[in-house]
C-alpha cells in the first residue's frame, strides 16, 4: 500500500508536464476549456455500487454520485435482471464533480486504491460480470488518462497480477431503483454495509483524509 500512495503520489505530480510528453494519438485534440468546467462526470465500476457511492460520496468536489447500471446490451434493466449476470451490465456509478476542486487524475486514483483492479469479474465475496472493474470513458481525455495510468501501474509492478481494469466508451447509464441511492447513508446497519461497506469505507477515509469533504 505504502508503495501504491508514493506511486500515485508521483503520477499525480506529473499529471500536467508527464501526460503532455507522453505520446497520445495525433487525432486527439483537448478542449482549451477543459480545466475551467463548471462540472464534469466519471463513470466508474469497482464492485457493488452502494459501496463505490459511499466512498466516492466523500471526496471534497464531488458534487453527486448515482447508483446505476452500463456497460451492457438490455435496456432499462432492473437490478434484479443485472445481478442475474445476463445483461452484460456493470453495477456503476456516474460520479459528477467540479474539476476546479478535484480533478479526474485524483479520481483515478481514488478508483484503483478503492478497490482490486487484479481480480477479474469481481470484488471480494461479490462474483460476477455486474462486478467488474471498468472505467466508462466521457471523452479522449478521460479515455488517454486511464490508459496512462494502467500503463504507469503495470510497468512499476505495482500489483503482483495483471490489470483487468477494462476501459470502455461511456454509452448509456440507466439508473437503479430509489432505495439503491445513498444506500450506505440510509442502512448503515444492514449486515452488508456494516461488515463489508464500513471496513472499507474507513480504509479509504483514512487514504484520503487531506481530500474528504469538511
Amino acid at each position: 500500500m505504502r508503495n501504491q500512495l508514493l506511486l500515485f503520489g508521483a503520477l499525480l505530480l506529473y499529471s500536467v508536464s508527464s501526460l503532455a510528453a507522453h505520446p497520445f494519438s495525433k487525432d486527439i485534440v483537448y478542449p482549451f476549456n477543459e480545466l475551467v468546467k463548471e462540472r464534469d462526470t466519471a463513470t466508474f465500476a469497482s464492485g457493488c455500487f452502494w459501496c463505490v457511492e459511499a466512498k466516492f460520496s466523500q471526496l471534497e468536489g464531488v458534487l453527486k454520485v448515482t447508483s446505476g447500471f452500463t456497460g451492457g446490451h438490455l435496456k432499462n434493466p432492473t437490478y434484479k435482471q443485472v445481478v442475474s449476470g445476463t445483461t452484460g451490465h456493470a453495477e456503476a456509478c456516474n460520479i459528477v464533480y467540479d474539476p476546479g476542486v478535484i480533478s479526474y487524475d485524483e479520481l483515478l486514483e481514488a478508483f484503483f486504491l478503492s478497490h482490486d483492479p487484479t481480480q477479474l469479474n469481481g470484488q471480494g465475496n461479490d462474483i460476477g460480470t455486474q462486478y467488474r472493474s471498468a472505467i466508462f470513458y466521457h471523452n479522449a481525455s478521460q479515455k488517454e488518462k486511464a490508459e496512462y495510468y494502467i500503463n504507469r501501474l503495470t510497468q512499476q509492478l505495482i500489483y503482483n497480477k495483471p490489470i483487468v481494469t477494462q476501459i470502455k466508451p461511456f454509452t448509456k447509464f440507466y439508473i437503479a431503483e430509489d432505495y439503491h441511492q445513498e444506500y450506505y447513508k440510509n442502512n448503515p446497519n444492514q449486515s452488508y454495509c456494516r461488515y463489508v461497506i464500513q471496513p472499507e469505507l474507513e480504509r479509504f477515509k483514512e487514504i484520503f483524509k487531506d481530500k474528504l469533504k469538511k
